[in-house]
């Protein structure tokens, strides 16, 4: 399950381990990706440490986290954005 909101200067979206029914392994927590013009942010509370961790991705790098998803096992490159 995930929820999105939109705030006024990010896209917030969170979302949520429901696990299976017979799924017997502990839920991990939640997630919230912020998305911002510059940057993009994942944050998740550690229960062991009572942290949030956060992560900041450039544009670039979320480009090619995205497309890091579709493609096979390799090393790719991606091409600079041309505006």
């Amino acid at each position: 399950m995930f929820t999105i909101e939109h705030e006024f200067d990010s896209t917030v979206v969170t979302l949520v381990d429901e696990g299976e029914v017979s799924d017997t392994r502990h839920l991990n927590e939640d997630v919230t990706i912020n998305a911002f013009a510059d940057c993009v942010t994942l944050e998740q509370w550690d229960p062991r440490t009572d942290q949030v961790h956060k992560i900041t991705l450039s544009p670039a790098q979320l480009r090619d986290l995205t497309a890091a998803l579709n493609l096979p096992e390799g090393i790719y490159r991606s091409e600079p954005k041309r505006d």
